[in-house]
């Protein structure tokens, strides 16, 4: 089995059509929903890679974000397509740790971010040690290595 390396990452991506509900006056994208777009990120990896948030607990754990890092480029607007690409990084780590890229139609960077998530139990006790459903879980997937 290959050892976890920061190189390596599992990626997909979802596209997001912008809502009149998620826009100010202006029809740009209040900021507070560009974290909804990265969970619409995180479902879609989970659901692709069956590691999905109820495939989580029912191994006896949660994954809450205990960290988020987002840098916004240029705005998002209404009535326009965007495509959010996801990458779950490798780590040796009891953590999850996502970026992300927010794309628009022409290529060009809208926002980046990243997340961190950490393993706790069902009572709510944080996981030092990688539960082992996970190392399985990693050790069956396709990773690609980050150029």
């Amino acid at each position: 089995m290959r050892k976890p390396s920061a190189n390596r990452a599992l990626s997909t991506y979802v596209d997001i059509n912008v809502r009149f509900s998620e826009v100010d006056s202006m029809g740009v994208v209040w900021h507070g929903n560009y974290v909804k777009y990265l969970e619409d990120a995180r479902e879609k990896m989970g659901a692709e890679f069956k590691l999905g948030y109820m495939d989580v607990h029912r191994n006896k754990f949660m994954i809450p974000i205990v960290k988020m890092n987002l840098d916004y480029k240029l705005p998002l607007y209404y009535e326009k397509k965007y495509r959010v690409h996801i990458s779950v990084i490798d780590t040796i780590a009891a953590k999850i740790e996502c970026h992300y890229k927010i794309i628009n139609d022409q290529d060009q960077v809208c926002a980046t971010a990243e997340t961190t998530q950490v393993f706790i139990d069902l009572n709510g006790e944080l996981q030092l040690i990688t539960p082992q459903f996970f190392v399985d879980w990693k050790a069956t997937q396709n990773w690609q290595e980050i150029k």
